[in-house]
């Protein structure tokens, strides 16, 4: 059960009514994850300003997909491994392919060096080494594709720690963590 109320959006108002509407017009539902996040509609409207903007960066739907389930698995994030698992597929990633990517991986050359390359930025907290960035920059990562890299990273980092911390429902085919978490919720 979610540490914090998940905002009904029959029953919300104001600024939160109005967010929670867009997200339901948009996906046609309204995740537990944002009703939880709406209970600050400034923070729920800051988070959909980025991730509506991650539209048009260089990395496409699936590349940040690939991202996101990395970083959700390297943070032991349940609600978001699972969330990004029915995303993931929904863009036309594989069962096969999204396992690889949980592990840091890719099948495809460069989206391996990109999978990596997230990982290391969220397992190192951005502190990666001259041979991680050489790796990536070896894949043929421009220097707008190392910044959307980073900026997919920090919001799933954002997701994680909510989805974790709240203890939010999980409303997804749910997933389970290939790895225990560091410390177990109570």
């Amino acid at each position: 059960m979610a540490r914090v109320h998940i905002v009904n959006p029959n029953t919300a108002t104001g600024p939160a009514k109005s967010l929670l509407d867009a997200v339901q017009a948009q996906l046609g539902v309204t995740p537990n994850f944002i009703r939880v996040l709406a209970n600050s509609p400034k923070a729920l409207e800051g988070f959909l300003g980025l991730y509506g903007a991650l539209g048009g960066i260089a990395l496409d739907k699936k590349m940040q997909e690939r991202i996101a389930l990395a970083v959700a698995e390297g943070n032991a994030c349940q609600y978001c491994v699972s969330a990004h698992t029915a995303i993931g597929r929904g863009a036309g990633l594989s069962n096969d392919e999204m396992a690889l990517n949980r592990a840091g991986s890719s099948a495809d050359a460069k989206a391996a060096a990109v999978v990596a390359f997230a990982k290391a930025i969220n397992d190192n907290m951005g502190e990666i080494t001259a041979a991680e960035f050489d790796a990536a920059r070896a894949a043929g990562l421009t220097d707008a594709e190392v910044v959307d890299v980073i900026t997919v990273v920090a919001l799933n980092v954002f997701t994680n720690i909510l989805g974790k911390a709240t203890q939010v429902d999980i409303d997804f085919p749910k997933v389970e963590l290939l790895t225990k978490p560091l410390r177990a919720a109570a």
